[in-house]
C-alpha cells in the first residue's frame, strides 16, 4: 500500500505482458513441495497490549521449490475464538512491503461487528515486519511512496545488499506462504479480505488453490491480471476524480484543465501524480491541491512545490512499516514491463522503455505526458533492478473460482482507480461491486461514509 500507516496503497506493477502459464500461480512441483514443507506455528503467546489474541511465529521454507535451503519466519496473530462459525477471516494488507500484525488492533476495531461469526487472523508476509528486507538507501529515497522516483545506486545496492534470495520474495511465494498458514490453522477454507495490494494476493491464492477459498472481498481492488507500472489508468482518471472532488467542495475552477495546464508548463507530471495519489489519503477532496494547482496554472508554482515537499517528507518510513526492499522485489519479479520481466538482460531495458514512450500518445496519459509514464518510481526500480529468475504466472484470460467477491471501491481512489475494478469484475464469477462516492483508498479502514463497511458487514454474514 502507498502509505503504510493508512492501511492503503498498491503497487503492484504486472499489467502488459505475462508470462504462459495455466491458472495457478506455481507449478505442481512447487505445490507440491510446498504443501510438505511447513513447520507450523511455534512460540504461541498472547499478543502484547490486544486481548483475545495470540500471537506466534509460522515456519515457511525460503524456497518453496526446495532446492535452496533456509526458512522464515513470519509474525502471526489469531483471535482466540478458535471456533468461530464462519471460519477464518484472513485480512491481507498491502504494498507490497507492508506487515500485518501491527494493525490487527485496528482492524479488529473496523471488523468488530463480524468477529462473533470469524476468527481474524494477520500475517507479516515475507519481507516485512521483524523480518523486513533492508535497503537503507532506498528507503529512505522513497520511503513509503511508489512512484517517487529512485536513483540507480539505491536499487542496485539493495539488490545486492538482498543477494540472490531476491527471486523468493514475489507474490507465488507469498501464496505458498498463506496455504501453508491455513494447514497450520487447520481451517478447510479461508474468507480472505484484502486492501490494496492484499487483493492481488488474494485473486492470486484464490486461483492457486480454489477449493481452499470461501469468500472474498476485494477493496481497493488491484486486477489479477496486473497494474500497469505506466500507471495510466489513474493518469487517466485523474481528470474524473478532481472534477468530482471540486463539485463536492463547490470550487470555482477547473482542476482538469489545470491539472493539463501544470504539467505541459512546468514538466512535473511524476512529482504531481505522486502528491495526488498521496493527498487522497489526507483529503479525499483534494481542496488544497486543487487550490495548488489552480494557482500554478495562473503562474504561481510555489503552493503546489510546497504540497509536494510536504509529501514527499511525510511519506518518510521505514522498513518495519513499509519495506521498499521487499517493495521492489516483488514489483520485479511479478511485473511486467516495457523490456519483458526481470529475467530480461539489463542490457536493452532502456531503449525498450523510450520504445514504448514514443508509442504512447495523449490519449493513453491523458493530462500527464509520455514522461511521466515512464518516470514513475514503480517503472525505475525495475529498470535498474539486476537480472533475476522469475515464475510463470497465471495467465490472463483466467477466471475467478465460483466464489461470492464483494469488489469494493471509492470513487475518488487515484492509488488503484475504479477502472482495476471493473476489470477484475470482468474475470470474477459471482461479483458484486459497491462503490462508496466521496471515499478514495482503503475503504473498509478510511472512508469517512459507513456505506462500504456497512457492504462488508452484510456481505460477510449472508447465509
Amino acid at each position: 500500500m502507498r502509505r503504510p500507516k493508512a492501511l492503503a496503497t498498491v503497487a503492484l506493477a504486472a499489467g502488459m505482458l505475462m508470462l504462459s502459464g495455466t491458472c495457478t500461480s506455481a507449478a505442481p512441483g512447487r505445490a507440491a513441495a510446498a504443501l510438505g514443507g511447513s513447520g507450523g506455528l511455534s512460540g504461541a503467546a498472547a499478543c502484547p497490549g490486544l486481548d483475545g489474541y495470540t500471537c506466534a511465529t509460522l515456519s515457511v521454507p525460503l524456497d518453496h521449490g526446495g532446492r535452496v535451503p533456509g526458512r522464515l519466519g513470519l509474525k502471526v496473530a489469531m483471535a482466540d475464538n478458535v471456533k468461530a462459525p464462519k471460519g477464518v477471516l484472513l485480512f491481507l494488507t498491502g504494498g507490497p512491503g507492508q506487515p500485518g500484525v501491527p494493525f490487527v488492533e485496528r482492524l479488529s476495531k473496523k471488523l468488530a461487528p463480524v468477529l462473533k461469526d470469524y476468527r481474524l487472523v494477520m500475517v507479516d508476509q515475507r519481507g516485512t515486519g521483524a523480518g523486513a528486507l533492508q535497503c537503507p538507501q532506498l528507503q529512505q529515497e522513497m520511503g513509503s511512496s511508489d512512484l517517487t522516483p529512485p536513483t540507480a545506486r539505491a536499487v542496485t545496492d539493495c539488490a545486492a545488499a538482498i543477494g540472490p534470495d531476491r527471486r523468493f520474495y514475489g507474490t507465488t511465494d507469498t501464496v505458498a506462504d498463506l496455504e501453508l498458514l491455513r494447514r497450520a490453522l487447520g481451517a478447510r477454507k479461508l474468507t480472505l479480505d484484502g486492501v490494496s495490494y492484499g487483493t492481488y494476493t488474494a485473486e492470486r491464492y484464490a486461483l492457486a488453490y480454489p477449493r481452499r477459498v470461501a469468500r472474498m472481498v476485494l477493496d481497493s481492488v488491484v486486477p489479477q491480471t496486473g497494474y500497469d507500472p505506466m500507471d495510466l489508468d489513474a493518469m487517466r482518471a485523474a481528470p474524473r476524480v478532481l472534477t468530482r472532488a471540486c463539485e463536492a467542495i463547490g470550487c470555482a475552477t477547473d482542476p482538469a484543465a489545470d491539472l493539463a495546464e501544470v504539467v505541459a508548463t512546468y514538466g512535473n507530471g511524476v512529482d504531481v501524480l505522486d502528491a495526488l495519489t498521496t493527498w487522497e489519503f489526507v483529503d479525499p477532496d483534494y481542496a488544497a491541491m486543487i487550490d495548488a494547482l489552480h494557482k500554478a496554472a495562473a503562474g504561481d508554482p510555489a503552493p503546489l512545490r510546497g504540497l509536494i515537499a510536504d509529501v514527499r517528507q511525510g511519506s518518510a518510513a521505514t522498513a518495519q512499516e513499509l519495506s521498499q526492499g521487499l517493495h521492489a522485489s516483488t514489483l520485479c519479479l511479478d511485473g511486467r514491463y516495457p523490456w519483458g520481466s526481470a529475467d530480461a538482460p539489463a542490457a536493452g531495458r532502456q531503449e525498450a522503455l523510450e520504445k514504448a514512450a514514443a508509442e504512447l500518445t495523449p490519449a493513453d496519459f491523458g493530462p500527464f505526458d509520455a514522461a511521466t509514464a515512464t518516470g514513475l518510481g514503480s517503472m525505475l526500480s525495475c529498470l535498474h533492478w539486476p537480472r533475476t529468475a522469475v515464475q510463470p504466472l497465471p495467465q490472463q484470460h483466467c477466471r475467478l473460482p465460483g466464489v461470492p467477491v464483494l469488489l469494493l471501491g471509492g470513487d475518488r481512489d487515484l492509488s488503484t482507480p475504479l477502472e482495476g475494478l471493473y476489470e477484475q469484475k470482468r474475470l470474477t464469477p459471482r461479483a458484486r461491486v459497491v462503490v462508496v462516492p466521496g471515499a478514495a483508498h482503503s475503504v473498509q479502514n478510511r472512508a469517512a461514509s459507513d456505506k462500504g463497511r456497512q457492504a462488508v458487514f452484510d456481505f460477510l454474514l449472508e447465509r
